[in-house]
């Protein structure tokens, strides 16, 4: 079963928006020794839908050099099914086997057939044994939520490959009924908040944005929730967590991590992103540094 702590990695941008990836393969390798199982990049919080697939492409290649294959998990679902096959086909061919994927999201309130006639398109199409392929429950976002009965007529048709579901819809009922409904499942949360309830369910771990800041908290809890003697660590650790995600949502939440890694990091070019997306104001980014200090973050000064 896949499982552990995963971060939902944001992407770092050169000042004519292009990636940087250089800055993203220090993070990457950061992150790692900070405690992380493995890295989700190209997600939500990594904007990837506002790369073209040669980008995404050479992010993923710099993932691979950074940290290796089997540290990652990228996001490959898109709305298109041939680019989505070409996306996961690539990330086979670099020798990463698992991977995070959005149903096709364009068209709303399509049915549980649709949905099973693209996964089940994508998987036959690539024909790969190695596929591990994580479900991406968003509906939030995507207005396309993944239901049970849909995940069932997945894991029967494809056991060896549907191996689990990120879930960020935030709601642990969701989740635990999936952790009783789907033995060897695994489920992953997509809120900070909800990892140390969901372990004692059952639950795999994590793909979480919060992970760019607190990793090695989300580590302890993932490592040594089980342990009675360690439960004062343990609290300790979720508590750092909520108070992180706390202060990233009270901001535009993937402009607000970006702006906290580029003070865990002392360097401007975290706070930049992709339009739509518009980063946090001088005004903000001030406010946000006294608020870090507040909660015992380490703050390196960068220059706007």
């Amino acid at each position: 079963m896949i499982s552990g702590v995963f971060c939902a990695s944001t992407t770092p941008l050169n000042a004519d928006l292009s990636p940087d990836l250089g800055a993203f393969t220090a993070h990457a390798k950061a992150l790692i020794a900070d405690g992380c199982d493995g890295i989700a990049l190209l997600g939500t919080t990594g904007e990837a839908n506002s790369f073209s697939l040669a980008e995404r492409r050479s992010i993923l290649e710099a993932g691979v050099g950074a940290v290796g294959a089997g540290r990652l998990m990228p996001g490959t679902g898109v709305n298109a099914l041939p680019e989505t096959v070409e996306l996961t086909r690539h990330a086979l061919s670099l020798g990463v086997t698992r991977v995070v994927m959005l149903p096709p999201s364009y068209y709303k309130g399509v049915s549980d057939e649709g949905l099973f006639r693209a996964y089940a398109h994508v998987i036959e199409t690539i024909g790969d044994s190695r596929l591990q392929l994580v479900l991406y429950h968003i509906p939030q976002v995507s207005s396309v939520p993944i239901s049970h009965e849909l995940i069932e007529r997945l894991v029967t048709a494809f056991p060896q490959t549907v191996v689990g579901i990120k879930d960020s819809a935030g709601k642990i009922e969701n989740m635990s009924a999936m952790i009783a409904r789907f033995p060897g499942f695994a489920v992953l949360a997509g809120a900070d908040p909800l990892l140390l309830p969901l372990l004692g369910m059952g639950g795999a771990g994590c793909i979480t944005a919060t992970s760019n800041l607190v990793a090695d908290s989300l580590a302890t809890v993932f490592r040594h929730h089980a342990d009675p003697s360690r439960k004062a660590e343990v609290e300790a650790a979720q508590a750092r967590i909520n108070a992180f995600r706390d202060l990233s949502n009270s901001y535009t939440q993937i402009p607000a991590i970006k702006a906290m890694v580029a003070y865990r990091h002392g360097a401007a070019l975290w706070t930049r992103t992709r339009p739509p997306l518009v980063g946090l104001t001088p005004a903000e980014l001030d406010d946000l540094k006294h608020r870090l200090t507040a909660i015992g973050a380490s703050v390196k000064d960068f220059a706007a």
